[in-house]
Order: structure tokens, then C-alpha cells, then sequence
């Protein structure tokens, strides 16, 4: 193609679309930043404020303070009164930048894309190499995945997310056995534990560090009807041990996924039920071109849930590999009867609903 065949006018329209990109990168990475060090809700509590009082108040160092307020100025997200050389968070903004703001937090959400950068370098050794980035090369992806998780499960799981399966907040109450698979932080079992006492809950996790924050919480609440393993899930080796079974976005990060779904519906008892979340999108890459998430979960699905897997020696699935494989992975796992459905709240996951007769 000559020159004079492209039109300036695209090049020029792509152009400014690269820089948008490229402004809206260097934004996340301030984004994060302001979570991680609780700039957003210390500055949700002041009213207009210097840098030094806004640093103060944060208990920072006022340089790198008045830094990352210059970024959030020019990014029309903090606004400045030149005269009085004070900075104030719009209510309107705080709304989706606090941790206040619950699952609307969109600040923790940049800190996946911080993350997927700190692994840059190793993810481009694979392009080359082969292989994968192993899970312990990503410092506090745990904590991070708490800090994620945690919102959205205390807004949904209760009100909206065990209620999909007809009749099990009854049987919850009554008292069953429940496993919580690839349980993370055991946040989920735990506000479950503490809603229905009569039950008994298991979280298993191969992270010690997400273990040990699950026990701590556990122990916080005191709650005796819930314990965690340290496990490799792929050793799950129970038949027919639970009454529900629970996977909480784990699935696609696992090196033998079939392994693990075939243990899970091994584990359960007749009649057992078994809820999984997992990322909303479809196996077919031209029915996600309107998907309002699909970049952010192809970049954080190379940088994260597809390496681990691959560096495990694993399939690799990655965290889009969409409703109509899972749907044909749980059928081959023994599940014949799956039902799919979303969550008001959750704009991240399908809910896939299976029972095993």
C-alpha cells in the first residue's frame, strides 16, 4: 500500500485514538496509586485543601502528594483553585473512587492493570520462550484480589448471588455441608458461615497467604462452622462430601480445569448444587467487539489468569474463554443440567447453576 492510497484523515482519527489510549494508561496508573495510598478517600473527607494539608491528613510525603494531584488535575478527576492552590474530589467522583463506594470502586480495578505491568517483562520472555509466570511472581495479588472481591461479594452474594439456586437459602438455614473451591481470601465462606450457623463451610486455596487471611477473618468473627485448607484443588479427592459446592472466578486460572470440574462434581452429593462464577463474555472473539470489558479482561487474561495457568503446564484458558466452552466444559465434568445468569450488582460474571442428579 503507497502513501497515497491511505487516507490522512483515518490516519489521523486513529492517531488521536492512540492518544487517548495512551492518556488513559498513564491515568490508570495514577488511579491506582490513589487507592493504593488512600489519597481518593482521605481526599473525599476535606474540604478544598493544599497539598501540604491534603498530605497531612493522608499522613504522606507532600511532594509526591502534590505530584499525583498535578496528574489528577490535568485528568479533569481532582479539581484545583489556582488562587488558593487547593485541590477537592468532586462528591460525584468519590462516588466511583472511594472505598466507600463499595463495587463501584473503579480506582481498585486500575490496580489490575498496575499489576499486569509489573509482570511486563517475564510476559514478553514468554512470548519468546514459552511457558508462563508463575502466581508467586505477583506481589500482593492476593491482597489485591481481596480488595476486589470483597465489595462485591458483601453487596451480592446474600441479597442476590444464593438465591439463584432455587430453594438453597432454605437448605443453607436447615444446615449443609459447603465447599468453597479456589476460595481466595475466604471471604465468601465466611459471610456465609456467619448468615447461616447451621451449615459447615470449607474454603480450600494453594495461596498460604490467602489461607492465613481467611483463618485471621474467621477467627475476627468468630465464627466455629468454617475452616480452610491450604490445597491444590486439582487433588480434590471427596465423593459425594457436599451439599454445595462454590467457585468464586478460580476456574479459568487452573492449570487442569477439566480435572478440577470432574472432582467438583464428584463431591457433591445427589441433589448437591453447584455455583460458579466466571467472567462474562463470549467464546467467539467477534461477539466481544462490543463488550464494554473485553480489553481490560484480554490484558489482565495475558497478564495474569492465562500465564499462571500456562506456567503450571497448564490448558491457559484465560479468563475469556466465554459461556459456550465453560457451558461445554461443566457438561463434560457430569453436569448436564446448567443454567446461566447474571447478577444486578455484578458486571463481571455469568452465574452458572448446576445440579447433579
Amino acid at each position: 500500500m503507497t502513501s497515497q492510497a491511505i487516507d490522512q484523515a483515518q490516519v489521523e482519527a486513529f492517531a488521536g485514538r492512540l492518544l487517548g489510549i495512551l492518556q488513559g494508561g498513564a491515568q490508570t496508573l495514577l488511579l491506582s496509586i490513589g487507592h493504593r495510598t488512600g489519597l481518593f478517600d482521605t481526599l473525599s473527607t476535606l474540604p478544598p485543601s493544599t497539598s501540604q494539608q491534603i498530605a497531612d491528613a493522608a499522613g504522606l510525603n507532600e511532594r509526591y502528594v502534590r505530584e499525583w494531584l498535578a496528574g489528577m488535575v490535568v485528568g479533569r478527576i481532582v479539581e484545583y483553585d489556582p488562587a488558593a492552590r487547593t485541590y477537592v474530589l468532586p462528591p460525584v467522583h468519590a462516588a466511583m473512587l472511594t472505598r466507600a463506594a463499595g463495587p463501584k470502586n473503579m480506582a481498585v480495578v486500575a490496580r489490575l492493570v498496575a499489576l499486569g505491568a509489573s509482570v511486563e517483562g517475564a510476559v514478553v520472555d514468554c512470548f519468546r520462550n514459552g511457558g508462563g509466570v508463575p502466581y508467586s511472581a505477583f506481589p500482593g495479588v492476593s491482597e489485591l484480589l481481596a480488595d476486589l472481591n470483597r465489595p462485591v461479594i458483601d453487596a451480592t452474594l446474600l441479597q442476590s448471588t444464593l438465591p439463584l439456586v432455587p430453594g438453597l437459602v432454605d437448605r443453607l438455614r436447615a444446615g449443609i455441608d459447603v465447599a468453597d473451591v479456589g476460595c481466595g481470601a475466604g471471604h465468601a465462606g465466611n459471610v456465609m458461615a456467619q448468615a447461616f450457623p447451621n451449615s459447615r463451610f470449607v474454603g480450600f486455596d494453594f495461596s498460604e497467604e490467602s489461607i492465613a487471611s481467611a483463618r485471621r477473618e474467621a477467627q475476627e468473627l468468630g465464627l466455629t462452622n468454617s475452616r480452610f485448607e491450604v490445597r491444590d484443588v486439582t487433588t480434590l479427592d471427596e465423593e459425594a462430601a457436599y451439599d454445595l459446592i462454590t467457585v468464586f472466578d478460580a476456574i479459568h486460572d487452573q492449570a487442569q480445569p477439566k480435572v478440577v470440574l470432574k472432582a467438583i462434581h464428584r463431591a457433591l452429593r445427589p441433589g448437591g448444587a453447584y455455583l460458579m462464577a466466571d467472567i462474562a463474555g463470549s467464546s467467539n472473539l467477534e461477539e466481544n467487539l462490543e463488550h464494554p470489558l473485553a480489553p481490560i479482561n484480554y490484558a489482565v487474561s495475558l497478564t495474569h489468569c492465562m500465564t499462571v495457568s500456562l506456567a503450571l503446564g497448564g490448558e491457559g484458558l484465560g479468563n475469556m474463554w466465554g459461556e459456550q466452552t465453560t457451558v461445554a466444559y461443566l457438561k463434560e465434568a457430569g453436569f448436564q443440567n446448567v443454567t446461566v445468569k447474571q447478577v444486578e450488582g455484578d458486571i463481571l460474571n455469568n452465574f452458572y447453576i448446576c445440579t447433579k442428579s
